[in-house]
């Protein structure tokens, strides 16, 4: 997919607020100096910085398919090791002491061997921590459904149509509890507070709408966002104070071996 970096930025605090939290969880899992981490989509790159200053003894690597993010996140000085892979392919060559994955494995199928593999690329005591977007039936995508199904577009969109690629938080326990020696699954609905015009639009425009709108040519684009762009403003209107208020639920989960 071609990620336009500066439109994903846009909301970038509301973004990075859920990396911090999930973090957070992880520094309370992890019993050792980890020698080896691994940040998997690490997107413009500041999740894996954070890392590498927290434990500055380790090698941490940054993963992500996207070469716009990969080179955002190459324009800071650092030492993380940065590498153009798809997640879906990434095989550990060795055992890692941390596995972080923040709002990146929702793009990927099959989740359970997606996750048994990760389970399985860390070492002895290592931590998998994981946080993915859980809003599937949330208006925001609803309603591009909808708009997707209602269109001439229908027939080339209609992969985009298939069932919410992140399960509901008992099938992973069940996927990760038979290799894991501890586990925790939760759930967090953040209330973003957005502002602007069509802030809702925006978001998904740097996000779920990436892969809808590269489909397209620029007329039905336009003609696109004009019809999901409607319902969206019904489905999150304006408050007195101009802001637009958007909650956004999250999974996450942190697994120990």
């Amino acid at each position: 997919m071609a990620w336009d970096t500066a439109q994903y930025d846009l909301f970038r605090r509301q973004r990075r607020r859920p990396a911090e939290d999930l973090l957070a969880a992880a520094l309370g899992w992890i019993h050792r100096e980890p020698e080896r981490i691994v940040d998997l989509g690490c997107g413009g790159g500041e999740l894996a910085r954070r890392l590498a200053e927290r434990w500055p003894d380790a090698t941490v690597t940054g993963i992500d398919s996207a070469a716009a993010m990969l080179e955002q996140a190459r324009h800071v000085a650092t030492r993380v090791i940065w590498r153009q892979e798809d997640i879906a392919d990434w095989r550990p060559e060795r055992p890692f002491d941390l596995i972080v994955s923040n709002a990146a494995l929702h793009w990927i199928g099959d989740h359970r061997t997606l996750f048994s593999r990760l389970l399985a690329g860390l070492a002895p005591g290592g931590v998998l921590a994981v946080q993915m977007p859980r809003n599937f039936a949330a208006p925001s995508h609803t309603l591009l459904a909808e708009t997707i199904a209602d269109g001439p577009w229908a027939h080339r969109l209609a992969d985009r149509l298939g069932p919410p690629p992140v399960h509901p938080p008992e099938c992973y326990f069940d996927w990760l509890a038979p290799g894991a020696a501890d586990l925790d699954i939760w759930e967090t609905e953040y209330l973003h507070r957005l502002a602007g015009d069509d802030p809702v639009m925006n978001w998904t425009r740097g996000s779920t709408l990436v892969p809808v709108l590269e489909q397209l040519a620029p007329v039905e684009q336009a003609a696109f966002l004009a019809a999901y762009g409607a319902k969206l403003r019904t489905a999150y209107p304006r408050r007195s104070d101009g802001t637009t208020l958007f909650p956004f639920r999250r999974l996450f989960m942190l697994a120990r071996v």
